[in-house]
């Protein structure tokens, strides 16, 4: 009988995490061997923005470099991960049951916030991965129920991962390093108390409530993947999170897993 799967929540950080010594890329290294293995993976990355949900339909998924001014050997990385039309189809089946509209796109491959976690969680890409956009003009509602259409998944063996970043401001980052700031540890402690205590209101109602909202996020898109997982293992769920450090002064690496 197959185990009923978290939800996850991944900081994918930088896209040169997969070749930066610090401890998100450790701790990323050794998650996939601590979740039973999953026959198919759906990936919601802060890095695909639609008007409506939308999946990815394809055979196998093209690896997309979505960033600039990196060394070459960032634009050489590759993980051809099989695409599943099952699973792109009982998605949408899912979110219309929810009264979610949703679309195909018959091309998409993965993009960065996708496959960096995923190259380092699972490094063989032999497990079916579809991804699944996100709705930044929607807000953080939009996405908890999101998430609450496609609880059954976890039943079915397929592993949701959400992944974005618990802080995203890159105009603050210091790239050299450094203490981290006081608005990313206030911002992050208090972040990290409404979840730990399931205040899923005070959640959706972070811009409103956290301190340093708009410092720790200028926009919500590296945050809203949070309330996928939320909303997956919604109302009686249990957050565990699963790592917590800081890169670049002020970039939070937290993340969760949902049960």
């Amino acid at each position: 009988m197959q185990k009923k799967l978290p939800s996850l929540f991944i900081s994918h950080g930088s896209p040169t995490l997969y070749f930066d010594d610090v401890p998100a890329r450790d701790f990323l290294r050794g998650l996939g061997a601590k979740i039973d293995r999953p026959k198919a993976i759906l990936v919601v990355s802060a890095h695909w923005e639609t008007e409506t949900p939308t999946v990815n339909v394809v055979e196998t998924n093209e690896t997309i470099h979505d960033f600039y001014g990196f060394p070459k050997h960032m634009y050489e990385m590759q993980y051809p991960a099989k695409g599943s039309k099952e699973l792109a189809l009982r998605v949408q089946e899912l979110l219309g049951e929810h009264g979610v509209r949703s679309e195909s796109d018959l091309n998409r491959g993965l993009d960065h916030g996708a496959y960096i976690p995923l190259m380092l969680m699972y490094p063989d890409a032999d497990i079916p991965v579809v991804q699944l956009s996100i709705q930044p003009h929607l807000g953080t509602g939009h996405h908890l129920e999101i998430g609450r259409a496609l609880q059954k998944l976890r039943d079915e063996g397929v592993l949701i991962i959400a992944t974005g970043s618990f802080t995203h401001n890159l105009r603050a980052i210091k790239w050299d390093g450094g203490p981290e700031d006081d608005w990313s540890k206030e911002f992050s402690a208090w972040f990290n108390d409404a979840i730990k205590n399931g205040r899923t209101c005070d959640l959706l109602a972070y811009r409103r409530l956290a301190p340093f909202a708009q410092m720790a996020h200028p926009k919500d898109e590296h945050l809203l993947p949070i309330y996928v997982a939320i909303g997956a293992a919604y109302p009686d769920y249990k957050a565990t999170q699963i790592h917590n450090s800081v890169t670049f002064g002020n970039l939070h690496m937290d993340s969760y897993r949902f049960d």
